[in-house]
């Protein structure tokens, strides 16, 4: 069989102009399968249910004759069912032992309900014992059916997933053997390791959009840049699977998916998006309030010194590169003289950060005595708890920095400004201004980006107040 292979059409563009979320493809035949897998098992446990009551020991009970007790005992059993991930795609659908287990335990998580609920009606064992044997043949057997009707339909062709493959020559024919084993794709194109690479890679995404690719295989080699591959596959809406290497992967948040006998590894795009962006935006919203409300009186006292030290405004407003690199005005208390900005030009050459990507003067002139004393304790920051509240910044992320800096860039840099930039983050709490190196202080970012979690989150700001106290690195 001959693949179409992949042109290489050199094109740049600027990394810095947003890029919009697709759906992923694929999605409506994956809320079919779910929904028929659900229906199916919605018919077994109703049968089942019914077929207990026929032949099981007739005695009044609420859970044999009120609908409110049958509608809960189907959710409870369909709930279990899920969780044990028995909905998802591939051999997870086929565990019958963990579906046997699962209904196992609804049955014994209902008669326990049962018996707490109202321990003076009798619950008919015989029924309870006949609806978990027939639920159980029946719900396996409809699995059983939608399985075979699925691969009879792909023997002719029919739902197979549009894929393509991206791999080294030397590995080519192994790994269309191993995807044309699982008799569930249609293999669109096959292209080398050199599509991926930064010249080529906006050309190769426009065109596997183009050709409706849902999923796309792409050896562990051909990946350089993992994190701003895996975003570029996911902003695509295209699932990014690794194929297996004679190396040994692991991968945090790495999920593997079986491709026949091999396993296959899956990775998460590399971004705080979905349920994941709400969780943490509801944290950051009700933490900031809180915040705000305690430390008022602190606000007070922090303006009428600034005004009482110098003259100019009390806060300071400084255009920083935010979220998909979209401007925003930071707050800060002000910590300079009023004409900050104009002299840091004249003192550019003695800038103390090695790569020249950040400006840090340990001893700058431009600071004022009150302004001295914020930076120590960070207490210059608290203004920006009110971009917070706007959705401009979290209270953790990567630090939004000036145009300057960000022009400074290299490409593999912006995958940090996908995410929401926060007053605090594992840099700030990792050494602050003692890093002076701006590639450590952006593998910390990235490191954060990759394995985030509320927990996460709390860990740092806890580390915050501890650096703050202990003034780390502050200046």
């Amino acid at each position: 069989m001959v693949y179409k292979t992949l042109p290489l059409i050199h094109s740049k563009s600027d990394l810095r102009s947003a890029q919009s979320l697709r759906i992923q493809r694929g999605l409506p035949s994956k809320i079919l399968r779910v929904l028929t897998l659900l229906s199916l098992d919605i018919f077994a446990l109703v049968t089942a249910r019914y077929l207990s009551f026929i032949y099981g020991t007739p005695l009044e009970s609420p859970w044999t004759q009120k609908l409110p007790f049958l509608l809960l005992s189907l959710i409870i059993e369909i709930t279990i069912i899920a969780s044990q991930g028995l909905y998802q795609a591939g051999n997870s659908r086929r565990n019958y032992l963990a579906l046997m287990k699962a209904l196992s335990l609804s049955v014994v998580l209902l008669l326990l309900i049962a018996f707490l609920y109202e321990p003076n009606y009798y619950v008919s064992r015989s029924t309870f014992l006949i609806f978990w044997l027939v639920s159980i043949i029946l719900t396996i057997s409809g699995r059983l059916l939608f399985d075979f009707i699925i691969k009879a339909l792909r023997s002719k062709g029919a739902i197979r997933h549009p894929i393509f493959i991206i791999t080294d020559a030397a590995e080519q024919a192994s790994h269309i053997r191993l995807v044309e084993r699982e008799k569930c794709y249609v293999i669109e194109g096959i292209a080398d390791s050199k599509c991926l690479d930064w010249e080529n890679r906006e050309a190769t995404f426009r065109y596997l959009r183009n050709q409706g690719i849902i999923e796309a295989f792409v050896s562990w080699s051909s990946i350089k840049d993992r994190l701003y591959v895996c975003w570029n596959f996911y902003t695509a809406g295209i699932t990014l699977r690794i194929l297996p290497t004679n190396n040994e992967l692991c991968y945090p948040k790495s999920l593997f998916r079986m491709i026949g006998d091999v396993p296959c590894l899956t990775i998460p795009a590399p971004i705080i998006t979905g349920t994941d962006f709400w969780i943490k935006r509801c944290f950051d919203l009700c933490a900031a309030t809180i915040l705000i409300c305690l430390i008022s009186p602190l606000y007070l006292v922090i303006a009428l010194l600034i005004k009482l030290d110098s003259p100019g405004p009390i806060l300071f407003k400084q255009t920083r590169i935010g979220l998909h690199c979209k401007p925003f005005k930071i707050w800060k208390f002000r910590t300079m003289v009023a004409n900050a900005e104009k002299l840091q030009a004249a003192l550019e050459a003695k800038n103390e950060n090695k790569d020249g990507v950040l400006f840090k003067l340990k001893e700058d002139p431009r600071i004022t005595r009150v302004g001295k004393f914020l930076r120590r304790y960070s207490l210059d920051e608290l203004p920006q708890l009110f971009n917070v509240l706007l959705g401009e910044m979290s209270l953790v992320g990567p630090r939004p920095l000036p145009n300057r800096d960000v022009e400074r860039f290299k490409s593999a840099y912006f995958i940090r400004q996908e995410v929401l930039p926060g007053i605090t983050g594992l840099w700030q709490v990792s050494g602050r201004s003692n890093i002076d190196n701006f590639e450590d202080a952006v593998k910390l970012d990235l490191k954060y980006i990759e394995n985030w979690s509320l927990w996460l989150d709390l860990q740092i700001l806890l580390k915050t107040v501890q650096v703050v106290l202990q003034k780390t690195g502050a200046y």
